[in-house]
């Protein structure tokens, strides 16, 4: 049962326009509409296109402020940042708040304001250097180790979409109090059509992270073409560039679940992934999976995908082709999928944000703060 604290009226979450995050942000919203607790969108980076403001002026309740502020990952040296936690406090004056939800635990650290808060990790550099690169990220990176650090002591609660993304947190910043995992969701995808013998993927190429590379090497190789949607060029200068696959550039998240009804299969090459809501999205829409074999989806996916060595081209070709030439198999693996993800839902997120915001304020109420190190339990359906 669904059961929100009674003096939550609002709440203030942090976007940005570039990565996943938008998509989080919109479905908590869509979530929490359907609570009766408004949601401010508060934005930082690049702005939004004008079909996201849309998606977010849609939403009962919901409304966007930009800030003039960068985003942590996108800053050069940490003065860069110093302004964004008076922003966000003004903001959230602005906009009566009576929570922030911060989607970058950066933003955690020095917040002016007496409000309850919850940190969320979907990502940072260097668990993504961890994964990608692999090592100690470079000397010139420990300021923003430091400030994440400092958000996570700032914070009463911090949330991670995964087991998997919550230990590698644990091994780059070390013990990290409160830390829970509230699995993303996604909302139901349309009814179901016909598949069609392509493969999908979807992402942001230009992030080294997700390996565009290996699935267009692949694409030379499968029986299928391979078709790739996302933006091939970064905020910061970087470049992605196809030479087997077919590019269809940035689609909207309509035009992207639309792909994914259609295609038979739907591939994911990311060496990095705290959750994939691609990968979620498509598997609403029965598409067979090919994922590369990351902690991530083996947790979130295990027993419902093929996988293939991140790294190796030809591994990602040959788990195509078995689906390309089995009906059977792709039936069977796209039921599995559409099973397995139809628990990542809406409702069964809004109800585990709300027990979290209802912790928060509780803490915050009682200046107690729970530092113990969990153990996490694997993400479960």
């Amino acid at each position: 049962m669904l059961r929100r604290p009674l003096n939550l009226r609002r709440i203030l979450l942090t976007v940005d326009a570039v990565g996943g995050v938008w998509r989080y942000g919109v479905d908590v919203a869509r979530g929490m509409a359907g609570a009766g607790v408004g949601v401010v969108l508060v934005g930082s980076g690049p702005p939004p296109s004008p079909v996201q403001r849309r998606e977010v002026e849609a939403i009962p309740g919901a409304c966007l402020d930009w800030l003039d502020a960068p985003l942590d990952w996108m800053a050069d040296a940490a003065p860069a940042l110093a302004g964004v936690p008076g922003l966000l406090a003004a903001a959230a004056e602005r906009h009566g708040a009576d929570l922030l939800h911060l989607n970058a635990p950066s933003q955690a650290l020095g917040l002016p304001v007496g409000l309850p808060f919850v940190v969320v990790s979907h990502s940072c550099v260097h668990t993504w250097w961890q994964a990608v690169r692999s090592g100690a990220a470079p000397a010139e990176w420990g300021w923003r180790h430091d400030m994440t650090r400092a958000g996570f002591d700032a914070a009463r609660l911090t949330l991670a979409p995964t087991a998997s993304h919550a230990r590698a947190l644990v091994e780059a910043y070390g013990k990290i109090g409160g830390l829970k995992i509230v699995p993303n969701a996604a909302a139901p995808a349309a009814a179901a059509q016909p598949k069609e013998p392509f493969v999908f993927a979807a992402g942001r190429w230009w992030d080294e992270g997700k390996n565009g590379r290996v699935l267009d090497e692949a694409a030379g190789k499968t029986a299928w073409p391979i078709v790739m949607a996302g933006a091939v060029e970064g905020p910061l200068g970087q470049r992605f560039a196809a030479t087997g696959a077919r590019m269809l550039g940035p689609l909207d998240a309509a035009a992207v679940r639309a792909e994914m009804g259609r295609a038979a299969v739907f591939a994911a090459p990311s060496l990095y992934e705290p959750f994939g809501l691609a990968v979620l999205e498509a598997a609403l829409s029965r598409a067979a999976l090919v994922l590369a074999d990351i902690p991530t989806f083996r947790e979130l996916w295990g027993g419902a995908a093929l996988f293939a060595a991140p790294r190796d081209p030809a591994a990602f070709a040959r788990a195509i082709d078995a689906l390309a030439s089995d009906e059977s198999l792709r039936r069977d693996l796209g039921a599995r999928a559409r099973t397995r993800a139809a628990s990542f839902t809406i409702e069964r997120q809004t109800t585990l944000l709300m027990e979290a915001y209802a912790g928060a304020m509780a803490g915050a109420a009682s200046g107690r703060c729970d530092t113990r190190q969990p153990e996490f339990a694997e993400v479960s359906p």
